[in-house]
């Protein structure tokens, strides 16, 4: 059988990259190959539409082991098992108890406890953490930075009494003075020394961390994929440095990290991107000469981003979500995770919690995502992109070393703004729709209503102070485009009746994507198979009690029917053109001022439509 399986292959000859090129260029038609295949990505980099074994072979991520340094393949060498994490709100000791051994039942394998500051005790964690075993359950906490040591010295006090075998706990204290600089403008560079005493604290708990870096952050208000990641490198070797002049030991300072990343929609990028932030991550510890190699290794609780998560059509989040849980489980994460799909607007419901469970269990039970180590290795693209994104992440990351560090460009607001320079890029680009929000500013629920759906505010709005630090704002993708079709909803619902006349195609064509524009700020979209005559469609719109008309028909033949139809109208209704004709001109001249098009500021155009509209 070897044999004939050998003959087979002799018989087919591999072409050559050349021949595959000439090929496409023949498919092109004349066509610019660069302009029409080649994908420029936000990263700074360019993706290729095709990729083959030479393009790898002078890659060096593919002869990397997993378990070995530097670690590209992932900490593990036997299975790609991840933790299954859900955070829990523990305002009272009991209730947040309850919940945890409920969900322990349920599949989760790790917990999250927000503890408010003032409830920091040791009564409080014994009852928070009563008939939970911790030797078989991760254990994560977050509380307020000034009550993070008195945490550490408790839960240390309650393992010992608890008799637990120090080897077996794993867990972390959320420790990250340098997101609430960047976050809330606050300047707690002092706490740093608190970071030093944690550190020295839970030093007797190998697999227990308490220093974070919080990129999440970043993700959450936008940071494109190469600046997370590079920031993320940055901010993590800001700790090894100030923690390490504190006189505290490379390897047991490496061993107290961990990394709270996002993971966002875009699929194989972020696959990449955790497999780039290990190699690199390996390359930056292994500078400051550690005794082991495993201090080399980056620990990351990935968790799915909000940021392109949306109010209508609320559903499509568990498309989002799921992609993003993908990429990171097969990427090889320490944990994950899944932010419910109704967070922007309301406290998650059980039902929303038991899906994000489900989401990850169904990877690790039914698609196996848990059992084959680096499932991505030796993909001639997903080997391009992650050595991309090497270079790209490892460009900012020497940028800001050079300018100073991470500590340093966050107290002069440069991270900040560079942030909010990108989210607002990334707005401009969805009210484009150069960026595409399914559901939202692409192929809306025409009949959906929000239902009393508001973005939930953050928790900390109320008593804010002005802050000492410039701030990173955070804004979702979608909040512009829902707060226009919520305000239409609140004051009036506009009916937009589509004038379909003439060439078929066209008209339908252009009748379905002026109802996909139009029903991005909520309008009733009427759309129609088509009229003999303009006056016909005129008079049904009336009928109908349009506040808009738009004509669809070809470009040609708006020359014929354009002005006719917006004469016979006479301002009865706002007039609107779908497409970009050549007579535009001419159309113009003629008093017709609307027109909807590829090229269009769709939000722009709406608030526009609105105003003109009185809404």
């Amino acid at each position: 059988m070897s044999n004939n399986k050998q003959r087979l292959f002799d018989e087919f000859q591999s072409p050559s990259t050349q021949e595959w090129l000439d090929k496409i260029q023949v498919d092109l038609k004349g066509a610019d190959f660069n302009k029409r295949l080649v994908w420029r990505t936000n990263e700074g980099f360019n993706v290729q539409p095709f990729y083959r074994r030479e393009d790898v072979l002078k890659l060096k991520t593919p002869d990397a082991l997993p378990g070995e340094f530097p670690f590209v393949r992932g900490n593990k060498k036997d299975d790609n098992s991840w933790y299954v994490r859900q955070n829990i709100k523990a305002d009272d000791a009991k209730a947040a108890n309850e919940k945890a051994l409920d969900i322990l039942n349920k599949g989760i394998d790790s917990l999250g406890f927000r503890i408010p500051g003032d409830k920091v005790s040791a009564e409080f964690v014994s009852t928070l953490l009563c008939g939970i075993e911790c030797e078989c359950v991760e254990v994560n906490f977050t509380t307020c930075l000034r009550h993070a040591e008195q945490l550490a010295e408790i839960l240390v006090e309650y393992f010992k009494a608890k008799g637990y075998d120090n080897n077996k706990l794993v867990g972390s204290i959320d420790f990250d003075p340098i997101e609430k600089m960047m976050m809330k403008g606050r300047d707690t560079e002092a706490l740093i020394d608190t970071a030093a005493a944690l550190v020295k604290t839970l030093a007797p708990l190998p697999l227990f961390r308490c220093v974070s870096v919080n990129s999440i952050a970043l993700n959450n208000s936008g940071a494109y994929i190469a600046q997370e990641l590079g920031y993320a490198l940055a901010w993590g070797n800001e700790y090894l440095q100030l923690l390490t002049d504190r006189g505290l030991d490379i390897d047991l300072v490496a061993s107290k990290l961990k990394f709270n990343m996002g993971v966002s929609e875009n699929y194989f990028m972020e696959l990449a991107k955790f497999r780039t932030a290990r190699l690199l991550w390996a390359q930056i510890v292994k500078q400051y000469a550690p005794k082991d190699d495993k201090a080399c290794q980056m620990t990351v609780n990935a968790i799915t981003s909000t940021y392109n998560q949306t109010i209508f059509d609320s559903y499509v989040n568990l498309l989002r979500s799921q992609t993003e849980a993908m990429s990171a489980t097969l990427a090889g994460i320490h944990s994950l995770v899944v932010t419910p799909f109704d967070v922007t607007y309301e406290q998650p419901t059980d039902f929303s919690e038991r899906i994000a469970r489900n989401q990850q269990l169904l990877l690790k039970e039914e698609c196996h995502f848990g059992n084959v180590v680096d499932p991505g290795a030796g993909s001639y693209y997903i080997e391009h992109l992650t050595d991309a994104l090497a270079e790209q992440g490892w460009k900012l990351f020497l940028e800001v070393e050079e300018d100073g560090g991470f500590l340093a460009q966050v107290k002069a607001g440069k991270v900040q703004q560079a942030i909010n320079d990108t989210n607002a890029k990334r707005h401009g680009d969805a009210a484009k729709r150069r960026e595409f929000l399914l559901g939202t500013n692409q192929f809306p629920n025409f009949t959906e209503k929000s239902e009393g759906k508001r973005p939930v505010a953050c928790c900390c709005c109320h008593k804010q102070e002005e802050p000492e630090l410039p701030v990173i704002k955070t804004t979702r993708l979608a909040a512009d485009f829902e707060q226009l079709r919520i305000q239409t909803e609140e004051k009036r619902v506009p009916k937009a009746f589509m004038l379909t006349i003439g060439n078929l195609a066209m008209r339908q064509a252009r009748a379905q994507f002026s109802c996909n524009f139009l029903a991005c700020a909520g309008y009733q979209v009427i759309d129609n198979l088509g009229f003999k005559t303009v006056e016909e469609g005129v008079d049904a719109a009336l009928k109908a009690e349009a506040d808009i008309v738009v004509i669809c028909s070809s470009d040609d033949e708006y020359a014929e029917y354009a002005i006719p139809a917006f004469q016979y109208l006479n301002g009865r209704a706002m007039f609107v053109v779908a497409g970009a004709p050549a007579c535009m001109d001419d159309l113009k001249a003629a008093g017709i001022e609307n027109f909807i098009h590829v090229k269009c500021n769709v939000l722009d155009t709406l608030k526009e439509y609105n105003e003109k509209l009185g809404i």
